[in-house]
């Protein structure tokens, strides 16, 4: 089945980690053995081999690198023009896979229906290119609001003000607090030219600050809910309601912290917690019952967002195992059209919307 990621930080693995995802995760694993200067290391889920095994046609490719308080061993930088040449940096990376015929950037309607007509064409995937559409992770190396169409024009199409801590435009999930005025200036930009919010990493009162003075397309491209983890980086059942009656969705992540309570980061194992794949389902299962339907919920995994294997279900090696959540849905009695509309359907049909 195709299968549609809205979360997936390639470019800061193939940078900061300094992996070649044109090769098999295994053979990356391989040639990590023995190296610990990053976590996750030498335990990589994501490839491109692996992305086109489970007909992961198209996917929401990030740019990622902040200017947040405090030391972080990646994806950090002390000032925002030192921020905004890492994305830039991670853009040459994009256009580099699409002139090796391993990506192709989606801008706009007509290159999304090009795309998932190629993926759903019958023929081997072997070599076909993988769409993207990019995404910003943080709004920290927009150096101003008025430098924000210049990504626009680059292709960027979606972005999250905040990511962790105190960040430039907004607060993350860890803060208290609503958004700054350069952030709700911010936010009125992104509606103007039309990109889509990602409202995932915000703070409560960042979220609904958002959510007020926005009226375009949203998404949470990687969140989980918070009845069933009670942190503050899942969404709470009113903040769910909320970006479902604005017609949002919500991608199902699988950071193992995220999937069930009581996680320690470092110290839980997906061994001693028993945790499996199909305990995304709870969350995905959650998103649809508040909605009433299948058509706000989709898959937005976060696989190798600054961790890897240690800290996903332990029944997952690779991201090909996504291929393993249509059966899981069907013995829960959800028909093929609900689980379409969850593994693609959902995001593809609100970037029909958004895309000029």
């Amino acid at each position: 089945m195709l299968t549609f990621d809205a979360h997936l930080d390639l470019s800061l693995n193939a940078l900061e980690y300094n992996r070649d995802l044109r090769l098999p995760a295994h053979e990356i694993r391989r040639r990590e053995k023995g190296m610990s200067d990053l976590k996750g290391r030498a335990s990589g889920t994501t490839a491109f081999p692996e992305m086109r095994k489970t007909e992961m046609g198209l996917c929401v490719a990030t740019q990622l690198a902040g200017c947040m308080t405090g030391a972080r061993p990646i994806a950090n930088w002390m000032s925002p023009e030192q921020a905004y040449a890492q994305t830039q940096g991670q853009l040459s990376w994009y256009r580099a896979m699409e002139e090796d015929g391993h990506m192709r950037q989606i801008t706009d309607r007509q290159g999304l229906e090009t795309m998932i007509s190629l993926w759903t064409d019958g023929t081997p995937n072997d070599n076909k290119p993988i769409g993207y559409i990019l995404s910003l992770e943080g709004a920290d190396s927009i150096r101003s609001v008025g430098h924000l169409e210049r990504h626009w024009q680059q292709g960027l199409r979606a972005m999250g003000p905040a990511h962790y801590g105190i960040c430039r435009y907004a607060l993350g999930h860890d803060q208290i607090g609503g958004l700054p005025a350069i952030g709700k200036e911010l936010v009125r930009e992104m509606d103007r030219l039309g990109m889509i919010l990602d409202v995932t990493h915000l703070s409560d009162g960042c979220f609904w600050d958002a959510l007020e003075i926005f009226q375009g397309n949203i998404w949470a491209s990687h969140s989980n809910c918070r009845a069933l983890v009670p942190d503050v980086r899942q969404f709470s059942d009113d903040q769910i309601k909320a970006l479902i009656e604005r017609g949002a969705v919500i991608g199902a992540a699988l950071d193992a912290w995220m999937m069930i309570p009581g996680w320690t980061r470092g110290k839980t194992t997906p061994q001693s917690s028993g945790l499996k794949l199909e305990v995304i389902c709870d969350h995905i299962d959650h998103v649809c019952q508040l909605a009433g339907n299948t058509t706000h919920s989709g898959i937005g995994t976060d696989l190798d967002g600054g961790y890897g294997i240690e800290q996903t279900p332990e029944d997952l090696d690779t991201i090909a195992d996504l291929s393993c959540i249509p059966n899981m849905l069907a013995k829960r009695g959800y028909k093929q059209i609900d689980i379409e509309n969850i593994m693609h359907g959902n995001f593809l049909n609100l970037l029909r919307k958004a895309l000029p």
